[in-house]
C-alpha cells in the first residue's frame, strides 16, 4: 500500500508557492479546540463530583470518573493535533500558542483540581483539626506546584529549539526533555479512574498521594529523557503483527480499562526514572577503578 500524502491532497492549486488550502489550517485547530473543551468539561465534572461528595456520597463518584475520561481523551487528541499539522504542512505559530494555552487548562488546571478533590478534600480520619488543616494546606500547595511546574514545562518547550536531555539517548530516536504535561495529567486521571473515583478518606493514603503529585511536578521540570514517539509514522504501511497488537490493545482498553490505562500511564512515567537511574549506575561502574589482581606464590 503506498504512503498517503495528506499535504498534497490539501494543497491549494491556485497558490503560487504551493501553500495548503485555508480550510486545512482549521483541521489541527479543531483537535486543539476539542482538547480545550474536554479540559473545561473535566473541571465542571470535578466540581459536580465535589458537591456530590459533600452531600454524603463518598463511594465511587461517576462525575469524577467522567472527569478522568475527559482528561484521557484529551491526551489522545493532544497527540494528534501536532501530527496532523505536520502531515498537512499547516504548522503555525498561532496553532502552537493555542495548543499551549489549551494544555495549561486541560493538563494543568483540570488534573490539579481533580487531584485535590479526590485525594485531599474529603479526608476524615484525622481527629486533630489542626493536622487536618495542615494536610489541606499542603494539598493546596502541592496541587498548585503541579500546575506551576506544568506551565513552566510548556514554556520551556515553546522557547527551546532541538532540546537535548541530560541523558541523551539513541540519535535515531526523538525524546522529550522532562515528563510531558499530558503524560502527567494522564497518570493523575488513570490513578483516580482505577480507584473508581471514590474520594480518599484515610490520611496516610492522602499523604502518599501528595508525594506522587510532588514527584510528577519534579519530573515535568527535570531534564530527564522521555520518548516522544514523534518518529512513529501513522501513515506508513503496517505489518499484520502490528494490526493484531493494536486490535488486542483496543480490546484490553475497552474491557479492562482501569488496570490497563493505569499500567500504561505508570510505565511511561516510570520509564524516565528507570532510564535516569540506569545511566547513573553505568557512569559509576565506568568510573570505578579496576581491582588489582592477586598473584599466587
Amino acid at each position: 500500500m503506498p504512503k498517503i500524502d495528506l499535504s498534497r491532497h490539501l494543497m491549494d492549486p491556485n497558490s503560487p508557492d504551493r501553500r495548503p488550502r485555508r480550510a486545512a489550517y482549521a483541521l489541527p485547530t479543531l483537535f486543539t479546540a476539542g482538547n480545550l473543551f474536554l479540559g473545561f468539561f473535566a473541571i465542571l465534572k470535578t466540581f459536580q463530583g465535589a458537591m456530590e461528595a459533600t452531600a454524603g456520597i463518598l463511594g465511587p463518584n461517576i462525575s469524577l470518573q467522567h472527569a478522568c475520561i475527559a482528561i484521557g481523551i484529551a491526551v489522545f487528541l493532544d497527540g494528534l493535533d501536532g501530527r496532523i499539522a505536520r502531515m498537512t504542512n499547516t504548522v503555525s505559530e498561532f496553532g502552537k500558542e493555542l495548543d499551549s494555552l489549551a494544555d495549561v487548562i486541560t493538563f494543568g488546571i483540570a488534573p490539579a483540581v481533580l487531584a485535590f478533590v479526590w485525594g485531599i478534600q474529603f479526608v476524615d480520619s484525622l481527629d486533630n483539626p489542626v493536622a487536618r488543616e495542615n494536610l489541606q494546606r499542603g494539598g493546596y500547595f502541592i496541587a498548585f506546584l503541579y500546575l506551576l511546574c506544568g506551565a513552566s514545562r510548556l514554556a520551556r518547550f515553546n522557547i527551546t529549539t532541538n532540546p537535548v536531555p541530560k541523558n541523551p539517548g539513541r540519535p535515531d530516536r526523538k525524546y522529550f526533555v522532562g515528563l510531558p504535561i499530558p503524560a502527567a495529567a494522564g497518570f493523575v486521571a488513570a490513578v483516580v479512574y482505577a480507584a473508581d473515583a471514590a474520594p480518599i478518606l484515610f490520611w496516610p493514603f492522602s499523604f502518599a498521594w501528595l508525594v506522587v503529585l510532588a514527584a510528577l511536578s519534579f519530573l515535568m521540570i527535570s531534564t530527564w529523557r522521555y520518548r516522544s514517539f514523534k518518529d512513529f509514522n501513522l501513515l506508513r504501511p503496517r505489518s499484520p503483527l502490528t494490526v493484531v497488537l493494536l486490535g488486542s490493545f483496543i480490546y484490553l482498553v475497552l474491557n479492562f480499562s482501569q488496570p490497563v490505562l493505569l499500567a500504561l500511564a505508570g510505565t511511561y512515567v516510570s520509564s524516565g526514572i528507570l532510564v535516569r537511574l540506569g545511566g547513573v549506575l553505568r557512569r559509576r561502574l565506568k568510573q570505578r577503578p579496576p581491582e588489582p589482581e592477586h598473584q599466587v606464590g
